[in-house]
Parts: C-alpha cells; sequence; structure tokens
C-alpha cells in the first residue's frame, strides 16, 4: 500500500524524519500536503475526528493515523522490517528516537526560547544566550549519548547487521547540525568518529542517495527546525 504523509510542504522539520525512514525502505508515500497546500494539511487535520492527531507529522495507514514521529517511525519499522525484531531491541531503538526528539524540541529553542509564536527578531538577545548554553553544554551531551549508543552495537549500524530508522534519524540529526552551527560542528565533529562515519554510510544507501538528488529534498532553511542564524554559531 501507499501510505499519505501529512506535514508542512515548505520545510523538512519533524516530517523530514519520516521521509528519510520510507525513502530508504522504499516504502511507497504520498506527500499530501506538498501537492494539495497547507491549507488542505490543516484542513484534514481538523477534519480528523477520534483517534486523530494533535499536530503533524501524522501517517494515515491502514490501521488508521498514526502520529508523533517516533510512533510512526515504530510502526513503519514494525510493518517493514526497518527496525530489529525482538521486543527489547524495539524498545531501546524507540528510546533512541526519543531522544532525538528531546534534541529536537531544544533545537527549536534556542531560536525561541521565549515563545513559540513570537517571531525569531522579537526574541534575540534570548536566543543568544540559549544558543551559547546549547553549544557548549547540551550540544556535545547528546552528541556524546549517540557516539556511546553506536559503540554498544559491533557492527556498522545502531542496531544489527543493516541500517534501522534509528539511522536515518541520526543522520538528519548531523545534517541539521552542520546547517545550523556550522563552526561549532566542525570544531567539535572530530569527537564523535562513529556518529559522522555512520553519516556518511547513510548517504551513500541507495534510497537515501536518490532522495538526496531530487527535488524531494527540500533544502534547509529559516523556517524549519534547524535554522542557521550566523550571529547564533561559535566555535
Amino acid at each position: 500500500m501507499s501510505y499519505s504523509l501529512w506535514y508542512w510542504p515548505d520545510l523538512q522539520g519533524r516530517g523530514e524524519f519520516v521521509r528519510l525512514a520510507m525513502e530508504a525502505g522504499d516504502i511507497a508515500y504520498v506527500d499530501r500536503a506538498r501537492a494539495a497546500g497547507a491549507e488542505a494539511l490543516l484542513a484534514d487535520l481538523e477534519g480528523l475526528t477520534g483517534r486523530g492527531a494533535f499536530a503533524p507529522p501524522y501517517l494515515e495507514t491502514e490501521d488508521g493515523v498514526v502520529s508523533q514521529v517516533a510512533n510512526i517511525l515504530a510502526y513503519l519499522g514494525e510493518k517493514h522490517a526497518i527496525a530489529p525484531s525482538g521486543r527489547a531491541d524495539r524498545q531501546w531503538l524507540n528510546a533512541v528516537q526519543l531522544t532525538i526528539a528531546d534534541l529536537v524540541a531544544e533545537v527549536h529553542n534556542v531560536h525561541h526560547p521565549v515563545a513559540l509564536m513570537a517571531y525569531y527578531d522579537d526574541q534575540r538577545p534570548e536566543a543568544a544566550r540559549a544558543a551559547a548554553q546549547f553549544r557548549e553544554e547540551r550540544l556535545p551531551k547528546f552528541l556524546g549519548y549517540f557516539e556511546k549508543a553506536l559503540a554498544a552495537n559491533p557492527g556498522d549500524w545502531l542496531m544489527g547487521e543493516t541500517w534501522s530508522y534509528g539511522d536515518t534519524s541520526l543522520y538528519q540529526v548531523v545534517a541539521g547540525l552542520r546547517y545550523m552551527f556550522p563552526r561549532r560542528m566542525a570544531a567539535i565533529e572530530g569527537d564523535y568518529p562513529a556518529l559522522i562515519a555512520l553519516y556518511d554510510r547513510v548517504a551513500a544507501l541507495d534510497g537515501i542517495a536518490a532522495y538526496l538528488a531530487s527535488d524531494r529534498r527540500i533544502g534547509f532553511n529559516t523556517d524549519g527546525i534547524f535554522r542557521h542564524y550566523p550571529e547564533l554559531d561559535a566555535v
């Protein structure tokens, strides 16, 4: 079957974690708002009843609507064998994905530390303070955790002998952070060799390489989660 993915049409955002897993796994989907526009997304979201979704991204499946990135990926992981088969392994992979979700939330708070709905320009001084703490303290803590998680498996991937949705998500983390903090990442990447090697392996997967070369891959921009403001970056 072909899934319907609903997410904002002009940015990567949280939806990109889902897109990457489906592209790598050759899982058929339609990016509905890319075709119909943001208004169609809002109308569809408003029309959901019962077990709907709080916000995008969400996936329309034969089992109903599945929302929240980690939940969507766990669903796809089981349905399409892009996650380990053992329960304990699946739970650990989900824990890594939830930690990525924590990172994504903190990344967004860097440029919106005061009010979610206020413009970045209205909170620049606070964003500068938030960015300094994130760069110096939180970023190494998250990357160090992911490096240790990779070291827990003797193979080339986060779990098992082949890639999982956790690997494609870690790829997006590195890609996003390189865009957001190019100077800081250039200075500290050498401390996380396993994570950077994983990034390169994921980029070389057939499905990912084709996706990155296509117009389906939306570029990073200052409307998404990973935003590059030069004044927030430093070594």
